[in-house]
């Protein structure tokens, strides 16, 4: 099976750069092109990683700066050919590869852990001895896994002088276990693609033991062990100090990498750096660009890797570092993540309303563990039909069950309003079990009450004493949305939602109130 996978990718990456792009150029011709190879180049350890390799032809001898491309997880090294042809036609070093444990690569997956990030730098120190790379000027760009690896790379690799990192993460456990809330389809959808695709190392293998076997907890502990060393967020202070100019990129509906902990990073990052987000699920802003086809955030990064690998004078460290796109595809730039909106706080009340002033002394419950209408739709699917045909998660709000959700109605806007950030909320609520999940929803909401789902997140309570009431903080994820006049906003929260592992009781309840401390719910909004 590992030969047939190892004879698959390489033919794969010959015939698709050829389809792509054309006849190989010849080194003969003054024309920029290109050439291709297939290389087995020793990893960390010696295990071989299959790569294809992009060299400029007709551009001179070189040095060229060099980009290295780890591929995403379950995809082999095809992946960035398109985009990799183009990039060596235009003067760079190209090495894609499939990252350790997956496809012709050897190895076992051990979930970018040590050896997969010395990956980086042991094609870096090949491409130095076999190509005409320079290897002073490297950049590693990458979409998904191969995002995370760059970004630690960059951390242990002085080498590096630019990294792009498209629809990555920053902080693995926080993006797979939100609040303490297993993200059930994505983790299931991982373990299933890394089985297909690659070889489970033990690290993979005890997780995924633990998934099926039901011992979630445990799952959970061990993967909170794991995480830190696979975080770019625990590493930060390195990769500020060695000041590669970071990229990246994201979608504001990814069911796995949600944008949040992406921005939290960008904004602890002090070197040169830019964050990019448009709507979509996970890649699918970015995939069309890794196969060459015309892409906004592919030609943004190009821009940025000419200016930091070349020292090209094209402006890309003069635009505003944080770019957002509306989900009426309008792009808008700010300074700094805090500059993208101003808080408005509005106050949660018993009459199910949105207020200005502040209301106290209320409560009101629910039961918990039964579904309600409202949910945040199916991972990798509903993210990508807003992002690539405007087709939101929608709700009729007057159909959600106010016995089991709670329930709370904005204003009508006057004027067109554009919420920019993270919306917030604070909530006490008192649980009657140990253990409950509560899911917060934002809509955009037409006259008629149908919704269209703007943000979302998870929390949940473990351990809690029943009966005891708790104040909550949840952070929404980040977005960019338009809301025509005449809409307002509902802020809906209930205890089950299908893709997440939830830990509500059926027959147990949750009161949701406003004591001295009043409930409320901050949404940003751009000037």
């Amino acid at each position: 099976m590992r030969r047939l996978m190892v004879a698959i990718t390489g033919a794969l990456a010959v015939a698709l750069t050829v389809i792509t792009i054309g006849p190989r150029a010849d080194a003969s011709q003054t024309a920029p092109g290109f050439s291709t190879a297939y290389q087995r180049i020793p990893g960390a350890g010696g295990t071989e990683i299959g790569a294809v390799v992009l060299t400029p032809t007709g551009q001179g001898d070189g040095p060229f700066p060099l980009v290295v491309m780890p591929s995403s997880w379950g995809v082999p090294n095809v992946e960035y050919v398109g985009q990799g042809t183009k990039l060596a036609t235009a003067g760079f070093q190209v090495i894609s590869y499939s990252s350790r444990g997956f496809w012709d690569s050897g190895g076992g997956i051990d979930i970018a852990g040590p050896p997969t990030v010395a990956d980086v730098s042991k094609v870096i120190d090949w491409a130095g001895q076999h190509t005409p790379a320079d290897t002073s000027r490297v950049a590693a760009v990458g979409i998904s896994y191969g995002a995370g690896t760059s970004l630690l790379a960059a951390a242990q690799d002085s080498r590096i002088k630019a990294v792009g990192a498209l629809s990555g993460w920053a902080d693995l456990i926080r993006s797979l276990d939100p609040n303490d809330t297993v993200a059930l389809q994505s983790v299931a959808g991982l373990l299933a693609l890394g089985n297909i695709t690659g070889r489970p190392g033990p690290e993979m293998a005890s997780l995924q033991t633990k998934f099926v076997t039901g011992d979630f907890d445990g799952a959970i502990a061990e993967a909170s062990q794991l995480s830190p060393a696979r975080s770019a967020a625990t590493m930060v202070d390195q990769i500020n100090a060695k000041k590669p100019a970071v990229f990246l990129a994201n979608a504001f509906e990814d069911s796995i990498f949600p944008p949040s902990q992406y921005t939290d990073f960008f904004t602890s990052l002090t070197g040169p750096k830019r964050l990019l987000l448009a709507h979509g699920d996970h890649a699918t802003p970015e995939v069309t660009g890794a196969i060459g086809l015309p892409n906004e955030t592919w030609d943004e990064l190009v821009g940025w890797l000419r200016h930091y690998l070349t020292g090209a004078d094209n402006g890309a460290d003069t635009e505003p570092p944080v770019q957002l796109k509306s989900q009426r595809g309008t792009w808008r730039g700010y300074a700094s993540w805090a500059a993208v909106g101003q808080p408005r706080t509005s106050y949660l009340t018993k009459a199910g309303v949105l207020q200005g002033g502040a209301s106290t002394g209320w409560s009101r419950s629910i039961g918990a563990g039964i579904p309600t209408v409202a949910d945040s739709g199916v991972a990798l699917v509903s993210g990508a039909l807003q992002g690539l045909l405007s087709i939101p998660t929608g709700v009729v709000t007057p159909l959600v069950d106010r016995s089991f959700a709670g329930v709370w109605s904005g204003p009508t806007f006057g004027s067109a309003t554009v919420v920019n950030g993270m919306p917030k909320l604070h909530v006490t609520v008192k649980p009657s079990a140990a253990s409950t999940s509560l899911f917060a929803y934002l809509y955009d909401v037409d006259a008629l009450g149908v919704g269209s789902l703007m943000s979302h997140k998870p929390y949940t309570l473990r351990g809690a004493t029943p009966g005891k009431a708790v104040p909550i903080d949840v952070r929404l994820e980040a977005t960019s949305w338009e809301v025509p006049a005449g809409h307002h906003l509902v802020l809906v929260v209930d205890t089950v939602d299908p893709r997440y592992l939830g830990r509500s009781v059926i027959g147990s309840t949750v009161t949701f109130s406003s004591p001295v401390d009043p409930s409320w719910v901050s949404i940003p909004v751009a000037a």
